[in-house]
């Protein structure tokens, strides 16, 4: 190591260090001068343009995050008992395996297969806990990157935004698939089909299980029975990302039915579950990755797989939200208390998208707002353009996504006959 003596000499001779060349004079270039400034978060955008108006009736509906009523944050009494549990339990705060807390994996894939599911029988499910949804569809396009002979992934138009994000990132190319009719402010099924038989034999396909997010446009029951059809004769392997299982209708079977319907089928496919919404574990980051095998040997070659891509990504997933979700999931009385829960968060939530339309027609308003209520889960597609929307904000203080997106859940019995009296305005 250099003493300062001998830095100084080196100074007088005019042969400095690098690092003392590269930090000396006004002109010298910053490690970093290359950065770009990366665009502004659009949810972050708005929620601070919210927090910075003063008007005292302002409506926030960016968030994607439940509220109650009264716009509050909401802790289900469910997941308070079941934190009660585990930390009277006194348990170890000792790592977690590398695919996380067996009880909540195994959980987990219960509640999105079904006890009585083939796979789940056969013992060729390979599931990890992972990092809330978002670290759960990392790990599968990581995965599927690694050893899928596609990589190319579709997703539909729109998505989730961060999906195109997460699956470049992950070294896969994204391309997409019609979804949304601009017209009917509905599912664009016919597009959606061609585009499906349009892609090249055995791709990746990512499928909203069920709440399609931004839209809340799910397909019926017959519609996926075609899709199913449609993705098999393709040889396409899907992809589905269930954040929102129990919170688009109350019933966890049948928002998982898709899923269900397409392992009926024969379909290989794998998972991405987020326990964010339907526990409101939000911050605790509890959610699961899950493939489904063809065997119990090829899982365990899978699961293998898996953990040597967990390993350096982040080594093992924290605990305390899983252990909760695994109080929830297995216990008896628990588990009846959260699906009673579940069913009363979406329930609230469809009836606010009925105040909605009815404040909106009682208002006169010539529009057609039938897709309020027909659209289900956390979001709604409104069909306002950009301008609308950015009158909405300017106007009457009331802040969303400028697609047009509202999240239904900052909707209340308290501020909807103002919504609608702001969107009447601005929609003529």
């Amino acid at each position: 190591m250099l003493s300062t003596s001998r830095i100084a000499g080196r100074r007088l001779q005019g042969v400095a260090p690098q690092w003392i060349r590269i930090m000396s004079g006004s002109q010298a270039a910053s490690t970093w001068s290359n950065v770009p400034q990366g665009p502004p978060d659009a949810i972050l955008g708005i929620t601070e343009a919210f927090k910075a108006d003063s008007f005292s009736e302002k409506i926030n509906l960016g968030v994607g995050a439940y509220r109650d009523d009264k716009g509050k944050p909401y802790v289900l009494p469910s997941v308070r008992a079941a934190e009660k549990k585990v930390t009277e339990s006194n348990l170890d705060k000792e790592y977690a395996g590398i695919t996380g807390v067996p009880a909540f994996t195994k959980a987990a894939a219960l509640l999105a297969y079904g006890a009585d599911s083939p796979a789940i029988k056969e013992d060729r499910v390979a599931i990890t806990q992972s990092i809330s949804g978002t670290g759960a569809l990392r790990i599968g396009g990581a995965f599927l990157e690694r050893f899928h002979p596609s990589k190319t992934i579709y997703i539909p138009t729109p998505s989730w935004a961060n999906h195109n994000a997460v699956f470049k990132d992950s070294g896969l190319e994204v391309k997409k698939y019609k979804y949304y009719d601009e017209k009917t402010i509905g599912l664009d099924f016919d597009g959606m089909v061609a585009d499906l038989k349009a892609a090249p034999e055995g791709s990746i396909v990512l499928l909203h299980a069920c709440a399609h997010n931004p839209t809340g446009i799910d397909p019926t029951v017959e519609q996926w029975k075609q899709i199913s059809q449609v993705v098999k004769q393709k040889k396409h392997y899907p992809f589905f990302d269930m954040a929102y299982q129990g919170f688009a209708s109350g019933d966890t079977n049948k928002d998982a039915e898709p899923v269900r319907m397409f392992i009926r089928d024969g379909h290989e496919l794998c998972l991405s579950q987020s326990f964010a919404k339907n526990m409101g574990l939000y911050g605790e980051r509890a959610g699961a990755f899950s493939i489904v095998c063809t065997s119990a040997e090829e899982k365990k070659r899978v699961d293998s797989q898996i953990k040597i891509l967990v390993r350096p990504l982040y080594s093992n997933p924290p605990v305390h939200g899983a252990r909760i979700a695994s109080e929830i999931l297995n216990n008896t009385q628990l588990k009846e208390q959260w699906l009673g829960e579940v069913k009363e968060m979406a329930d609230r939530i469809i009836t606010m998208r009925a105040l909605l339309k009815k404040n909106l027609e009682q208002l006169g308003s010539k529009h057609n707002w039938d897709h309020i209520t027909s659209q289900i889960g956390m979001f709604a597609y409104t069909g306002l353009k950009a301008d609308q929307m950015d009158k909405l904000a300017k106007e009457h203080s009331v802040y969303a996504t400028k697609d047009g997106r509202i999240s239904v859940a900052g909707i209340t019995t308290g501020n909807v006959k103002r919504l609608a009296e702001s969107i009447h305005k601005v929609t003529g």
